[in-house]
């Protein structure tokens, strides 16, 4: 387990020490690919070496220490994300995923960031889009709402009021999952 992030291991980035590097990808990375795996894209593990690729280049003239780089690398991520669906619209390309032919042996980074199931992704397929991105960007990213709110384009109060109707879809959601099995206990 790689050790926590600190400023110093920022600074050791800025100057190229690979295990600093190392580090600050290896925090980052499982919840970058978590988000772009949850947005859908078609090549999440290209599109996540790419935000790393952008994110380590401009080190140097990042602000906001270890915070703003965790929300530069997730506003990279979004960009790559809206980049990817718009070359997606251009270009449809059908590939279905055949779960028999998955021979991975462990769970994806997809799994281990939201906590793996199809439950999840079945709870977030009854959001909106927008719900969706509020959710992974708070959640998943751990990113504070003006983080949240300056990727998505939205104010502070905006983000707000859609992770709370988000929550309480997803509540509604397994109140009502829940109901029939409560039913069937009395």
């Amino acid at each position: 387990m790689a050790p926590p992030l600190t400023e110093q291991t920022l600074s050791d980035a800025r100057a190229r020490k690979p295990a600093a590097l190392r580090n600050i990808y290896d925090d980052f990375a499982p919840a970058v690919l978590g988000y772009l795996r949850s947005k859908g894209c078609e090549d999440p593990e290209a599109l996540t070496q790419e935000v790393f690729l952008t994110l380590f280049s401009k080190l140097d003239t990042l602000k906001g220490g270890l915070r703003g780089a965790r929300t530069f690398a997730f506003s990279v991520a979004h960009a790559r994300m809206v980049d990817d669906a718009r070359r997606r619209e251009r270009e449809p390309a059908i590939a279905v995923f055949d779960p028999e032919l998955d021979r991975r042996a462990t769970e994806s980074a997809e799994e281990s960031v939201l906590g793996g199931g199809a439950g999840v992704a079945a709870l977030l397929g009854g959001l909106t889009p927008q719900q969706q991105e509020v959710l992974l960007l708070r959640v998943v990213a751990d990113l504070s709402v003006d983080e949240s709110a300056k990727i998505m384009g939205r104010s502070a109060g905006a983000v707000k009021q859609l992770q709370r109707r988000a929550l309480g879809e997803l509540r509604n959601q397994l109140e009502r999952k829940e109901a029939p099995h409560n039913e069937r206990a009395s």
